[in-house]
């Protein structure tokens, strides 16, 4: 029988190789929120266990990348599993989840007691394709502190301890950072930077997930999930949060996709903020209308192609009371319009534009999870865009770009750049 407190500098740092293989994780909260992307990035096969979950998590199940049963954990749940993580908030389910796992040779993980389980998680950070994986022995917040010394080390090209308080300057209340279009790469430096010090984060569903796994255990998470036609975080609610952990003495990052200025309700936040008297700090991110659009090999202009570019939120029909959009004047320009959140209605946009006068075989691109490794491009034209794309099962998040710099992506191997049809990229997320 193995000792249940064995030795923290027993643990052996090894890397798993998950891809296709079940993993089952037992709890659907903050901290599985967490786990998650990194699981998922490896190609897991991962069967989630929990009555209820976050926004987040909830999305995550619903866009098919896990399993979720929507129901407590129960003896047997981890049968043919190769690797287990107990992550509710209930220490006598995590440990007859780890005590099943003993029984059934699977490794697994504690969330609540890591000296406890038969493995443990360690502070990860990635630069390019290197992996860095810290383990101190039971002691989360040492393993973080030297995985980012590492990581930003390599992102500056020099060997240094983890920069010291007064580095950045006086940290702000609050910082409005924009998380860029989806790849964790794709974030500013100054942004990852500032992440890395806080002790709140405020996250959207739409910012880079995999960055929220590299946090010390110690910030809290506050899921600032919106969904499209779903349940959502009120604005009310998140400004509460951002200006009450502020005066509380911490520091908080609000987490966003793209940019926060880009139909990212950050000004509202900042105007919340200053009216409190919280300090704010914006840091802009690439913004998802252009970004993805880039990863479809679309440029946004062109020289004798586009020379005019309107970026337009789909949040709103044509002919609704609160609509601020001409319709008519879009479907007189012949440069190029990037509509974000206009999938679920996109009958209703194509519709406006054609009656408006934008010829029927104007070319349209629609990019769903941009710079991710789901990316996916269907080509089509303004007259059969909207058939197609439920043909397809477009989902959101996508862009929609609309005009001609939408045919000129160059000739794919697989052929993937002709108008119609649907082909995979290496890149994600779009709003």
């Amino acid at each position: 029988m193995l000792d249940p407190m064995p030795a923290p500098e027993n643990h052996y740092l090894v890397g798993l190789d998950l891809t296709g293989r079940r993993v089952v994780l037992v709890g659907g909260g903050t901290v599985a929120q967490r786990r998650l992307p990194r699981l998922l990035a490896a190609g897991a096969a991962v069967e989630l266990i929990s009555p209820e979950t976050t926004p987040a998590v909830s999305a995550m199940a619903g866009a098919g990348e896990l399993v979720w049963h929507r129901r407590r954990y129960a003896e047997g749940d981890l049968e043919g599993a190769w690797y287990a993580l107990a992550c509710t908030d209930d220490p006598e389910v995590n440990a007859a989840v780890s005590a099943e796992a003993e029984r059934r040779r699977v490794f697994c993980v504690r969330a609540d007691a890591g000296v406890r389980g038969s493995a443990v998680t360690a502070a990860v950070g990635r630069h390019d394709t290197l992996m860095v994986g810290v383990l101190s022995g039971g002691e989360p917040l040492r393993s973080a502190a030297v995985r980012d010394a590492i990581v930003e080390a390599l992102h500056a090209g020099r060997i240094a301890d983890r920069p010291g308080p007064g580095e950045l300057g006086e940290l702000p209340g609050v910082a409005l950072v924009g998380g860029g279009p989806g790849d964790p790469e794709l974030i500013t430096v100054k942004g990852r930077r500032l992440l890395a010090r806080a002790d709140v984060v405020v996250a959207d569903r739409l910012a880079p997930r995999e960055l929220l796994d590299e946090l010390p255990a110690g910030v809290e998470v506050i899921d600032a999930a919106k969904i499209p036609y779903g349940r959502a975080a009120s604005q009310e609610v998140i400004n509460s949060a951002l200006i009450e952990n502020a005066k509380a003495g911490k520091f908080v990052v609000r987490l966003k996709g793209g940019d926060p200025y880009v139909f990212g309700r950050g000004f509202e936040e900042l105007l919340a903020c200053a009216e409190a008297g919280v300090p704010v700090t914006m840091v802009p991110g690439i913004t998802s209308a252009f970004a993805a659009a880039a990863m479809a090999d679309v440029p946004a202009t062109h020289r004798g192609v586009a020379h005019e570019v309107v970026v337009v939120s789909g949040h709103v029909a044509p002919g609704e009371p609160t609509s601020l959009v001409d319709w008519d004047a879009l479907g007189r320009l012949r440069g190029t319009i990037v509509l974000l959140m206009g999938v679920e209605r996109l009958a209703l946009f194509a519709g406006a534009l054609l009656a408006a006068g934008r010829p029927a075989d104007t070319p349209v691109a629609i990019v769903e999870r941009a710079t991710t490794p789901a990316q996916r491009v269907t080509r089509s034209t303004l007259d059969s865009v909207a058939a197609e794309a439920e043909a397809a099962g477009v989902r959101p998040p996508a862009v929609v770009v609309i005009g001609p710099v939408a045919a000129l992506a160059p000739m794919r191997e697989d052929g993937g750049q002709t108008a119609g049809g649907s082909f995979e990229t290496g890149g994600e997320h779009a709003w």
